[in-house]
């Protein structure tokens, strides 16, 4: 199974995004860009990539862990960003160092369980909406993107999603995301 540990934002704060998203589409070039699902929107914690079924159990447990020891925090969609010239993101403010934390707890939940782990690297809160098939100027988005704030949430769960990629070969498709697990944060509920 392909998992990964996320945030997912509610659906009025994905509402306001597909607003903001809705308007950057109306740029020029906008239509060279392959812009994300809505129903895909999440912030990633930790990517497992291919996790083997009998780690699943522990993994399960340990991120349920996690979740117990990290306090809920509050959250919002913040302006954008990009990472060169390939992906369009939009960031996020309010606890960010709790989410950092959530982020580096998810991390070390797999690596005990037993999943192979790439390279730790320091966590960047953000959700991708778009990504150029070909590297362009991804600036005016990021431009768009700066007065932009969400109204803010409470996040109160740690999720555990499965990645169904694409098979079908249709252009344009994009990967399913199915939520496997789900946990409290501590104080949360």
């Amino acid at each position: 199974m392909r998992l990964f540990a996320a945030v997912l934002p509610p659906p009025t704060a994905v509402d306001e995004l597909a607003t903001e998203v809705a308007a950057l589409r109306r740029l020029p070039a906008a239509d060279t860009l392959r812009w994300t699902g809505h129903a895909g929107w999440h912030f990633t914690l930790a990517f497992f990539g291919e996790v083997d079924d009998e780690l699943v159990p522990e993994l399960r447990e340990r991120l349920a862990r996690a979740a117990h020891r990290t306090s809920a925090f509050p959250l919002r969609l913040h302006q954008g960003g990009r990472f060169g010239h390939r992906a369009l993101w939009v960031g996020a403010a309010g606890g960010l160092e709790e989410m950092r934390l959530l982020a580096e707890r998810s991390d070390a939940a797999a690596r005990r369980a037993g999943v192979s782990m790439e390279e730790h690297r320091r966590y960047q809160a953000h959700l991708t909406i778009a990504r150029a098939r070909e590297a362009g100027d991804l600036r005016p988005y990021v431009e768009a993107l700066a007065a932009f704030e969400g109204t803010p949430w409470q996040v109160a769960d740690l999720a555990l999603v499965r990645s169904n990629l694409p098979v079908s070969g249709v252009p344009g498709e994009q990967p399913r995301y199915e939520v496997v697990g789900s946990w409290p944060l501590g104080g949360a509920g």
